[in-house]
């Protein structure tokens, strides 16, 4: 039986897979270069790649996240584009999966020439193949209905923009920028802010929880972490976390993951700007920001967020809300259980800082926490 040779996109993966150092990396791109009509074959090959993603567990959300964390500006774009190919020939979607196609990024590639590009390409490429599988999120059925109101899917695009400001902000080395970018998400924030009593009102509620998974951006993802899991369990749900691909998985009703994404956001929104002022004031002192105050700020800021969020958790409830509750919160934990049967605890580390964590929980005391309004009492 006879085979076909191999194509020049066969024998750049396989200079590709031989070996991690750079000369292969340079080999296969040089094969893909010379031979402008492989370019077809390529595009293809990277439509399957990205399938085959989706059937381990991945969602375009998670794919923009590990590549931003592990290359650069261009491979992100690449991913996006990548991932808009594929979707004709997607099966059907839930809702929140569609809304994370509509925030992809829209900027194009930038034009480079046949070799870069194609090193760009192929270093994407590596990341999908060598992406584990995860644990699967259950979304409503195609053609069910989109349990979340207009407003809602809105404010999952919104969410996305405030935590790109957010990531940002952190980056810079330049303070008046980290203002600036903290401001305008802060206004993204207020503008968009919509009260979850009342997407619950409008959304039916599901029989059985779902899962969504948050991102958990560096640096400082531990104490955030923390953060959403206060958030979480203040609000019916459970967080775990996953450290090595930046994203915490919470388990919980479809109105309740709603309100941890809006709170969560809007807490780590009043952190960086409070963290932000606490480092003018810093300067003007004379010190210079340092890493170990904003870790040990943003850990009290997250250690009292949760303080606050457990006292508000245990206001009296009417009876008839007792049985309702109890139910609700059985159904998650064993949802929770079922997806992350070997979830281990963790504990804060580098706390050092001893004036960080005295603003850090002074901040946390103003800030505004209430999402929605409190169960009717007992």
């Amino acid at each position: 039986m006879s085979t076909s040779p191999p194509t020049p996109v066969d024998r750049a993966l396989a200079a590709l897979y031989a070996s991690d150092d750079g000369t292969a990396l340079d080999t296969a791109a040089s094969l893909l270069a010379s031979d402008p009509a492989s370019d077809a074959e390529l595009d293809r090959r990277g439509r399957e790649f990205v399938a085959a993603a989706w059937r381990r567990g991945w969602q375009p959300a998670d794919i923009l996240r590990v590549v931003r964390r592990e290359l650069d500006d261009v491979h992100i774009r690449l991913a996006a584009a990548l991932i808009r190919a594929q979707a004709p020939d997607d099966r059907p979607r839930g809702p929140r999966w569609t809304a994370q196609l509509e925030a992809l990024p829209a900027e194009p590639p930038p034009r480079a020439d046949r070799f870069s590009h194609a090193t760009a390409v192929l270093e994407l490429y590596r990341l999908l193949l060598r992406l584990p599988s995860l644990e699967p999120l259950d979304e409503p059925a195609p053609g069910a209905g989109d349990p979340r109101t207009p407003e809602s899917r809105m404010l999952t695009r919104t969410l996305t923009r405030i935590r790109a400001l957010l990531a940002k902000a952190e980056a810079t080395g330049f303070p008046e920028e980290a203002e600036a970018l903290s401001a305008k998400a802060q206004e993204l924030m207020a503008r968009h802010s919509v009260d979850a009593a009342l997407l619950a009102s409008r959304a039916p509620a599901p029989d059985a929880p779902g899962a969504i998974r948050i991102g958990v951006e560096p640096p400082y993802e531990q104490a955030k972490a923390v953060l959403l899991d206060a958030v979480a369990t203040a609000n019916h749900c459970r967080a775990v976390w996953n450290e090595p691909f930046g994203f915490s998985t919470v388990v919980g009703f479809e109105a309740d993951l709603t309100a941890v994404e809006l709170l969560h956001t809007s807490l780590l929104v009043q952190a960086n700007t409070a963290m932000t002022r606490a480092e003018a004031e810093q300067r003007k002192g004379g010190r210079k920001r340092t890493k170990t105050f904003r870790q040990s700020f943003l850990a009290a800021y997250a250690h009292r967020i949760g303080a606050r969020l457990a006292a508000a958790a245990e206001t009296p409830v009417s009876d008839d809300l007792l049985p309702v509750l109890a139910s609700r919160a059985v159904a998650v934990v064993d949802a929770a259980d079922r997806m992350f049967p070997e979830a281990t605890t963790t504990r804060l580390r580098g706390i050092t800082d001893a004036a960080g964590w005295t603003q850090g929980a002074e901040a946390a005391d103003r800030a505004e926490v209430a999402t929605r309004p409190r169960l009717p009492p007992r």
